[in-house]
């Protein structure tokens, strides 16, 4: 679907008054992106002999990251189809009692799975910053520059997420439901923030001393 689109079709795409590909979408996609540039960044250091001694460990978080780019490019096309089962909800009759409890179940249904394609974005996000952050002691140092640009994508990825989780919460009657993905994408969006900020802060020392 749009994962398997040029850059330029998928930006067109994005820019269209079309509801999908949206706000989701590119949060998975900024995600994707952040990660990449961790793999990146591990690339560039594996084989290397001045990074001998952390090989091992470089290896083991490429492999993560080549996992994570998958999920996170999947969710691009996983978005645009839960919002689709959404408007399909909203679009249901409403004229007698039965129709109108029916869409209601529908709607709610329909709103908690689509809680779940950014509360995703969000948690797999929060892996690749915790490699990102690794990568930023470790990596190669030629590559810092990208081990920083990673971070800031990825803490996009995550705060735009929590946008996406909370438009659809908003629609949800479920008291219980609203309260555990609230706590728990906040909780995200916490160390996210603060596993950015200390990667970037890193990053920049490093390229000011560098200089």
């Amino acid at each position: 679907m749009y994962i398997e689109k040029t850059v330029r079709q998928f930006t067109e795409a994005l820019s269209s008054k079309e509801p999908v590909p949206g706000g989701g979408g590119a949060a998975a996609l900024a995600g994707a992106l952040g990660n990449a540039l961790g793999s990146m960044v591990a690339n560039l250091t594996v084989g290397k002999e001045k990074y001998k001694d952390v090989e091992s460990e470089v290896k083991q978080i490429l492999q993560k990251t080549q996992e994570l780019q998958e999920k996170l490019l999947l969710l691009i096309d996983e978005d645009a189809k839960v919002f689709s089962s959404v408007a399909a909800a909203y679009k249901m009759p409403k004229n007698t009692e039965e129709e109108k409890e029916k869409k209601r179940q529908a709607l709610e249904k329909a709103l908690k799975e689509a809680c779940q394609v950014p509360v995703k974005i969000m948690e797999y996000s929060l892996e690749a910053l915790k490699l990102q952050r690794r990568l930023a002691d470790i990596g190669n140092k030629l590559a810092i520059s990208d081990a920083g640009v990673g971070a800031l994508l990825l803490k996009s990825a995550v705060l735009s997420g929590k946008l996406n989780v909370y438009i659809n919460l908003g629609g949800i009657e479920d008291v219980e439901f609203k309260e555990k993905t609230t706590e728990h994408i906040e909780k995200i969006s916490v160390m996210a923030e603060a596993i950015a900020e200390e990667t970037y802060r890193i990053v920049l020392q490093k390229l000011i001393i560098q200089k």
